[in-house]
């Protein structure tokens, strides 16, 4: 289990997770078709999906320091997220994780992130067939931006084991080996 140490990580910490429940919200009484998210009628189609695809909102964060905790910290809200997913989600779970995923990437707080995690997604949507595809998927775009940050990459195999979320033995936790995540 990681320890969050420090008053700025945990503020970090608890502000990424409140948006993480707060972004579910902001799309309002959306119907699940499958492959999309949309209102009913064509405008609130595309409404919908401009929500999900438009640019960063937030302006460029300047301090290395801070850009790099909240970095960390998204990651492991990203991370968990993805351990914890059903192995067999049903539409509606494919769907409210594809658009939490579009959604975070939005909102978050560093707007050049933004726009560059944004690339990420447009070449590599969120996978979200099942657990081990999400945690995969998320492993792989991780390793893009680590590439591009010039970080070293991690090897997917062992996702599981790097973000432990301390949940104890109530669900698998994601595997590269074929397993339930």
């Amino acid at each position: 289990m990681i320890r969050i140490t420090g008053l700025r990580t945990r503020f970090v910490v608890l502000a990424l997770l409140v948006f993480a429940f707060l972004s579910f919200f902001l799309l309002g009484p959306y119907q699940v078709n499958p492959g999309h998210l949309s209102r009913t009628g064509q405008a609130g189609q595309q409404q919908s999906q401009s929500l999900l695809t438009g640019h960063a909102i937030a302006p460029k964060l300047a301090n290395a320091t801070v850009k790099a905790e909240l970095g960390r910290a998204a990651w492991k809200v990203l991370h968990t997220t993805f351990a914890r997913f059903p192995e067999k989600p049903t539409a509606e779970e494919k769907e409210a994780l594809r658009s939490y995923v579009h959604l975070f990437q939005r909102l978050y707080p560093c707007g050049d992130c933004a726009e560059h995690f944004g690339q990420v997604l447009a070449k590599y949507p969120p996978q979200v067939s099942s657990r081990t595809a999400a945690a995969m998927w998320g492993c792989f775009v991780h390793n893009i931006v680590n590439k591009r940050l010039r970080k070293p990459e991690f090897d997917c195999k062992d996702i599981g084991d790097a973000y432990d979320c301390g949940c104890g033995d109530e669900e698998p936790k994601a595997s590269g080996k074929g397993t339930a995540a």
